[in-house]
């Protein structure tokens, strides 16, 4: 399956650079996939889209301020983007698989100073673009990280030198995050307000909150050509004994964003039922799969060519999808991360 079937042309400036106003004030386009319809609401209008019996499963992964600015032994300022902790010696000493910006002339064994007397080594290169670095830190690294480290915002919204600010710290993070763990935002989620969620308790709907970290494995560009080709990172995932039973009891899944239908299928047997658990997934979705358990999908609108697009195509149907993006970039929709949604039924 060749990946440029899954191209599309976005003008720059649909590219949402801040968050809308209201949390719930987005657009939302609603899709029909059995009518083949395409409609709009306010994301503030969810609740009425759904009904008593359905689940809506959220991923309660709460994204830790990833971004640090160091130095290298030259002086020269590195942007690092931790994505997963490899090992954890003490609270002060841990080693972290990063992204380093710019890596051209990093090597092995070089220092890389930080604020407040954090230093970090190089010890391996895992890839052309991942590295492992151990960290020495003068504080818990949690509460390191709290303090000075900046949201992990994607490289297309744009921030300037100063980088994130405080707003995107609290607007890149849903509110009903709990498990610190993601590197990047189940971004489906940035919509809920504290209103939409108890107009949804008003209506019977069933909250059923897992877990998947977002790591390299959701952002990683596709550098193959043939779909089939691609290999996802691993990811990891946890599903509660309460969470599965709702799932398991609803009369419709509502999977809100990429991450969840990830967790769900991967939890998920032949039969659609999903177990209790803990789990590292590589799951790739993409035109072809049979889902074992989601019924609709709540999701943002993704990058071209991307794992997250290819998923929603195979969800909805690469024709409809299309047809889809090509209203939203008519209709001028906010793209990405902080833009608008898409519900699809």
């Amino acid at each position: 399956m060749d990946l440029k079937a899954f191209h599309y042309d976005l003008p720059e400036d649909l590219i949402a650079q801040a968050p809308c106003a209201e949390r719930d004030g987005s657009r939302m386009m609603v899709i029909d996939r059995r009518r083949a319809s395409i409609g709009e609401v306010r994301f503030s209008d969810l609740p009425s889209c759904l009904k008593k019996g359905d689940a809506l499963v959220v991923n309660d992964s709460r994204v830790i301020p990833a971004r640090l600015t160091g130095r290298k032994e030259t002086g020269a300022a590195i942007e690092i983007l931790l994505l997963s902790r490899a090992s954890m010696e003490t609270p002060l000493c841990q080693s972290w698989e990063v992204l380093l910006k710019p890596a051209k002339r990093v090597s092995v064994g070089a220092r890389i100073r930080f604020e407040q007397g954090c230093e970090a080594v190089v010890t391996e290169r895992l890839s052309p673009k991942k590295w492992r670095l151990s960290f020495v830190m003068t504080m818990p690294f949690s509460r390191y990280l709290e303090r000075y480290g900046r949201a992990p915002l994607p490289p297309y919204i744009k921030r300037g030198a100063g980088g994130a600010s405080g707003d995107d710290l609290t607007r890149y993070q849903t509110i009903y995050a709990r498990r610190p763990g993601s590197v990047a935002a189940p971004t489906a989620g940035l919509h809920f307000s504290e209103q939409v969620m108890a107009d949804l308790r008003e209506r019977d709907v069933e909250l059923a909150p897992v877990t998947l970290h977002v790591g390299y494995g959701t952002f990683r560009p596709i550098d193959v050509e043939q779909v089939e080709d691609h290999v996802m990172d691993a990811e990891f995932l946890q599903i509660g004994e309460a969470a599965a039973d709702r799932i398991n009891r609803a009369e419709r899944v509502i999977a809100v964003g990429t991450t969840s239908v990830r967790a769900i299928e991967t939890m998920a047997d032949a039969g659609g039922r999903v177990h209790p658990g803990s789990s590292w997934s590589r799951l790739f979705i993409y035109p072809g799969y049979r889902f074992k358990r989601v019924d609709a999908l709540l999701t943002n609108f993704h990058l071209p060519m991307s794992s997250l697009f290819l998923l929603v195509c195979a969800f909805a149907g690469t024709e409809l999808v299309q047809q889809a993006y090509s209203r939203a970039v008519a209709e001028r929709y906010r793209f990405y991360s902080y833009g608008d949604c898409m519900l699809i039924l």
